[in-house]
């Protein structure tokens, strides 16, 4: 007994040491594609975008101003009203062994800017696209009540100056359409840092909705037909955070495939614990190269499922791998057990603590709860099986008694 349990905890360990190598190298292969790919999807679709408030400033005098400095210095004042619409729409793009959560962004914004000063200005107002080099469709830009034709961009930024008259507002409308990846970000800006009367509606057609740790949670939210509708409003807030919306992720396969291969371990060694407690008590004697065999078996799901998963969806390509691998172990363990033990008790086993163990990696933060149940359950049935187990009998007895793999074949056909 002694010598099978070492005999099968080398197979073992050498099997854990394949599935480490697997996993390590899943990790790397989507590492390095991701490096590789998230730059491609950026050039061709867009990066995150982070929109920022239009910053309104005017220049003063400087009061005795030394040798080599400007003869003026600008001063920045808060926009009056801003009312912001913004509809986004997820389309997840996949490219190698990862998904990549890029979107579509409508955006409309009103700003009222208004010279509260006694004196005539010339007020400069300077509007920052969200990221360089996107593409931003449909664009429009009014000033009152007249639309800009001619708009001209330096460092990806459009500057506009007004004249004002003291005490005089102005309405400014700019509105465009683009597409970024991951986040979409709304900023207030670094030179101010008080805001008036703002209000920021974010509509998405995506439930799955999040926002970044360093954001501001919306004031209000409604579920719609297909996503949410967020809002922010503000009556005058002084803060230097800003707001976003983070896009849902879709399960990439390559991180996914190498968590699951590099928990199998675990599964594993359920399974054997579970198969020697049966065996033992059902006097069925299993050679080290019959557990050898089973762990091939579980080394091939995981292997299969790494290199499918690079052309068929992930809940096609493990239903293909568990389809495969029950077939495999059932087929060999009839030859070895019969067909009553190999298609009831082992294919079962096979079915919980391969198949389902890895499933439960689809139920992201509850992976470790269900493989804690899984292990719980696992040991209370053992411990209920066994609990009359002379164990000294079995550490000693030389095997008489014990049924061959031949004697349970013909004790199946029988």
């Amino acid at each position: 007994m002694t010598k099978r349990i070492i005999a099968i905890s080398f197979i073992y360990g050498c099997t854990v040491v394949a599935w480490m190598f697997l996993a390590g190298t899943m990790m790397i292969r989507s590492e390095t594609q991701d490096v590789k790919l998230r730059g491609a999807v950026g050039q061709l679709w867009g990066t995150e975008q982070t929109q920022s408030a239009p910053l309104v400033s005017y220049e003063v005098p400087r009061p005795n101003p030394k040798k080599g400095e400007s003869a003026t210095i600008r001063e920045y004042i808060a926009l009056d009203t801003s009312e912001i619409e913004v509809d986004l729409k997820l389309d997840h793009r996949r490219k190698g062994l990862q998904w990549y959560s890029t979107y579509r962004v409508n955006f409309q914004g009103k700003y009222r800017i208004v010279n509260d000063s006694d004196v005539p200005r010339q007020i400069s107002v300077d509007f920052a696209f969200p990221a360089i080099g996107a593409v931003y469709d449909n664009f429009r830009f009014v000033v009152g009540k007249d639309e800009v034709k001619e708009v001209k961009l330096t460092s990806g930024k459009l500057t506009r100056t007004l004249e004002l008259a003291a005490g005089q507002a102005q309405d400014i409308q700019i509105s465009y359409g683009s597409q970024g990846m991951d986040n979409w970000n709304y900023s207030f800006g670094d030179s101010v840092s008080q805001i008036r009367n703002f209000s920021l509606t974010v509509g998405t057609d995506f439930e799955d909705i999040d926002f970044p740790q360093d954001g501001i949670s919306p004031t209000d939210k409604q579920s719609s037909d297909d996503g949410w509708k967020l809002n922010w409003k503000y009556t005058n807030l002084l803060t230097g955070a800003d707001i976003g919306v983070v896009m849902p992720q879709r399960l990439n396969p390559g991180p996914w495939v190498s968590k699951v291969t590099a928990t199998a371990p675990i599964s594993l060694f359920l399974f054997f614990f579970l198969m020697m407690v049966f065996t033992t008590i059902k006097n069925v004697k299993l050679h080290p190269m019959n557990y050898f065999f089973i762990a091939t078996v579980f080394f091939s799901f995981h292997l299969l499922l790494s290199y499918l998963v690079d052309h068929v969806s992930i809940n096609l390509a493990f239903g293909i791998c568990s389809a495969v691998s029950i077939f495999l172990l059932v087929s060999y363990m009839r030859l070895v057990v019969g067909v009553r033990l190999a298609f009831v008790e082992i294919a079962l086993a096979q079915l919980i603590y391969l198949v389902f163990f890895s499933y439960t990696f689809f139920f992201k933060g509850y992976t470790g709860l269900a493989i804690t149940i899984l292990c719980i359950c696992t040991l209370f049935v053992v411990m209920q099986f066994t609990g009359k187990m002379d164990w000294e009998k079995v550490f000693t007895k030389n095997g008489n008694g014990t049924k061959t793999n031949e004697n349970l074949a013909k004790d199946d056909v029988r």
